[in-house]
This record gives structure tokens, sequence and C-alpha cells, in this order.
């Protein structure tokens, strides 16, 4: 029976929708029943939802206290939640799920090794000369000459130097090598290669050594037998959390 069925819907006509008329194209496309079913429940469920929130606002109680009320405000007539600061950075997540405390303390070593390696051939005079100062020259007779006096015995170039500001007659004797203007800006470019790799070497052993004390601390609190210590500061990305242990008299 449902053979004849199928075979008898072979040639019925297909009814389609109609299109959006042509004095109506500006409206944009003609709603069909499928669009209209999914705003309907979308209506529907808004209103339900207003209803609930209508419902727990008359029968709320005025002292009722919940930890959300603290944790979130209003800005701008919005409702944002405050966030506490991330403890660790990117960086400081992968090195301690992947490497281990030994690891660390090995990377940190080395990292000091050049750091103070760089350390002891970049003396960082130029950044001296930035710095200011309340240096007061004195001439012989114990007269105030000011801060960079004019009759200094030096060049008047070098006046602004706060380092190796020679004598007139030094300049004399000194000599000077020979070098091209090529050979000097390869110098300096090698000098500011060298300050920025000291720099990046820096800004690593600092982070290296937060984790290595967030790791040390992360191994205390799984060997303490006793009670939990009391965390008197949360960590951040730049330190370690800080906790007090309970005292214990050793034997």
């Amino acid at each position: 029976m449902s053979s004849w069925i199928k075979a008898s819907k072979v040639n019925q006509k297909t009814h389609r929708e109609r299109h959006q008329p042509d004095a109506r194209q500006k409206y944009g496309i003609l709603e069909k029943k499928k669009d209209y079913k999914v705003r309907a429940r979308h209506h529907q469920e808004r209103e339900r939802v207003m209803k609930l929130l209508k419902k727990r606002a008359q029968n709320r109680n005025p002292d009722e206290f919940y930890f959300h009320m603290i944790n979130s405000k209003v800005e701008d007539g919005r409702h944002t939640e405050i966030r506490e600061e991330d403890e660790h950075t990117e960086d400081q997540i992968k090195l301690m799920q992947t490497r281990d405390l030994k690891y660390i303390n090995m990377r940190a070593t080395m990292e000091r090794k050049k750091i103070e390696r760089l350390q002891s051939q970049l003396h960082f005079l130029d950044q001296a000369s930035q710095t200011n100062n309340s240096h007061i020259h004195f001439n012989d007779d114990d007269q105030c000459l000011g801060n960079l006096p004019e009759n200094i015995d030096t060049h008047p170039d070098l006046i602004e130097r706060k380092t190796n500001r020679m004598r007139m007659s030094d300049l004399e004797k000194i000599e000077l090598p020979d070098l091209d203007e090529e050979t000097i800006k390869q110098m300096l470019s090698e000098k500011r290669k060298s300050y920025r790799e000291l720099e990046r070497r820096t800004n690593r052993e600092k982070e290296l050594s937060v984790v290595q004390r967030k790791l040390e601390i992360k191994s205390h609190l799984l060997g303490s037998k006793q009670e939990q210590p009391k965390k008197i500061k949360p960590a951040t990305k730049d330190a370690a959390p800080i906790y007090k242990w309970k005292f214990e008299r050793k034997k």
C-alpha cells in the first residue's frame, strides 16, 4: 500500500513559497516559515528568562551576600567581571610544564655567567653622560664654578661628558688611530648589538629566576607533611608567592 502512495506522489505538484515582490525588494529577502520559527523560539526563550529574572528580583533577600558581588563591577553601564592578575606568563607556563628545577637552575647559572662576561666588556659609559647629577666644581681657591664651568681645562666638546674628561695637556700627548668612517660605523653597530644582547640575556635571567623560585616553592609545598603554610602574598608574573610556615622545632 505504501508503494502506491509513493507512486502517486511522483507527478505531484511542488508547492513553493512565494518570493519577495518586486515592489518590496528594498526590504530584503522575504521571511520564510523556518525563519519565523527560529525567531519565535528566540522570543519565547527571552520572555521565559525575563519572567524568571523578575520573579527572582521580587523574592530577593536584601541581606543576602554572595562572593560575586565583590568580584564584579559596573563600568560605563556595563556589568564586567573583576579578573585577577595572571600569576604566570606564557613563557613561564611552558618552562614549568616542560622542564624541571635542575634544568632551570642550570640555564639561570649559564645566563648569569654570560651576563657577567658582557658586563665586563661593556661599561655603560655613554649612559653615565645622560644622567643628571648635582656635581659642583671648585677651583684651587675654593671658589664655586658651577656644574659645568667654561674655564675647565678640557676641550669644549668634552665638557658635557661625565667620564673620560681629559685635560688639554693630555689631549696634546695622545695619539689617536687613523680610522675611516666605515670602521667607526661598524664599531658603533657592534657596540649597540652587544648592548641589545645584554638586555635580552638580563630579561631572560630574570624570567628564569622567577620560574626557579616558583618551582622551589611548589616543591616545598608538596614536601610539607604537616598543615599547609599560610599564604602571605600571591604570586605575580615578576615574583614568586610568599608563604609562612609554622615553626617546627628540630630534634
